[in-house]
């Protein structure tokens, strides 16, 4: 959790998207449109045969390149496998490119909208698809990429905070309280599953997630007789972690509506992979290293520009009131019995 550098993207002009599209042989007809990114710069871009692809520039000193080749050896596993996932193209013989600087690589453009998550048919089948992703997953571990525990996404982000003293003042004892009993729970595993007794991160399978399954990186197309339904995108954080990371981010609403939810994708899910229900006791702690690690990542990243314009409100005693009250509902819904499904 280092700081991020000033203006990592200040060099990245339309003009230097574009060299870098000629570069590996990819030639743009001028028209860029800027996705919606934040951690990398992510366009896309019309050739001029008037087809699309999408050019992804890694942030400077995020990932290692190693890191990097993993998350693409890891989506052509998945499109080797048949699953609906957007892979990098192999553009003479690689995947990962440079040009003035940055890495970058070049994926097809795919269409589609948000899931309608609402509906139980839809749900069953992202369970289906995100069994697939697991059962590739499973085949063998990351080698580079680190994994989704309480080191990375709960002591390093709470240290990192504290260090660059982002929290003001008046907030920052009462939100230090709160964080340490919250990393207290998960770390003595005091969350009880559903049959009695405790299972922890450090119970749990580890195996290649997706890591991010939230309904954004979930696309859907229209059914027909050529195919459609849900495709995924953005394995940038694909890391190893306990499968349950995959599915508790498509959950929402009040506790009888995310039960349900949660039967729908365990339905489909375990038409094709066993499910361990032990898991379901991690989703509030892996809810709260999310929020944890989210503040950090807010603090990391401030030195880039594009970060004080979207998010203000970061570093006023008004957030980190609201940090503090979610954390203290996190403990509490820590020590609830978790769904069951």
């Amino acid at each position: 959790m280092t700081p991020d550098a000033p203006a990592p993207y200040a060099q990245l002009t339309p003009t230097a998207v574009l060299d870098a599209l000629a570069s590996v042989g990819l030639y743009g007809d001028g028209r860029l449109t800027a996705l919606g990114s934040y951690e990398n710069r992510v366009y896309q871009a019309v050739l001029e045969d008037g087809s699309r692809v999408v050019a992804k520039f890694y942030r400077p000193g995020r990932w290692s390149e190693a890191q990097i080749l993993e998350e693409h050896a890891f989506a052509q596993e998945l499109e080797a496998a048949e699953v609906p996932i957007v892979a990098p193209l192999m553009l003479h013989g690689r995947t990962l490119h440079h040009h003035a600087g940055f890495a970058f690589s070049v994926s097809p453009w795919r269409g589609g909208r948000t899931p309608e998550l609402e509906d139980f048919e839809t749900l069953e089948w992202l369970g289906r698809f995100l069994a697939r992703i697991h059962n590739v997953g499973a085949t063998h571990p990351f080698a580079h990429r680190p994994a989704l525990d309480l080191r990375h996404f709960g002591h390093a982000p709470y240290d990192a905070l504290l260090a660059g003293q982002h929290i003001p003042l008046d907030q920052q004892s009462a939100w230090c309280a709160a964080c340490k009993e919250a990393l207290e729970l998960i770390a003595g595993s005091a969350c009880h599953t559903s049959a009695g007794g405790q299972f922890g991160l450090q119970d749990a399978t580890i195996l290649r997630l997706h890591g991010d399954c939230h309904p954004g990186n979930v696309l859907w197309t229209p059914v027909d007789a050529q195919g459609g339904g849900p495709h995924f995108v953005d394995l940038d954080d694909a890391r190893m972690g306990p499968a349950v990371q995959d599915l508790w981010m498509l959950l929402s609403g009040e506790r009888r509506q995310r039960t349900q939810q949660l039967a729908a994708l365990l339905d489909g899910y375990e038409q094709l992979r066993p499910f361990d229900r032990r898991e379901l006791a991690l989703i509030e702690p892996l809810r709260t290293l999310r929020l944890i690690h989210y503040s950090a990542w807010l603090a990391q990243r401030w030195s880039d520009p594009i970060f004080p314009i979207n998010f203000p409100w970061f570093g006023t005693s008004t957030y980190w009131q609201g940090q503090v009250d979610m954390l203290r509902e996190q403990i509490e819904a820590m020590q609830e019995p978790p769904l069951v499904a």
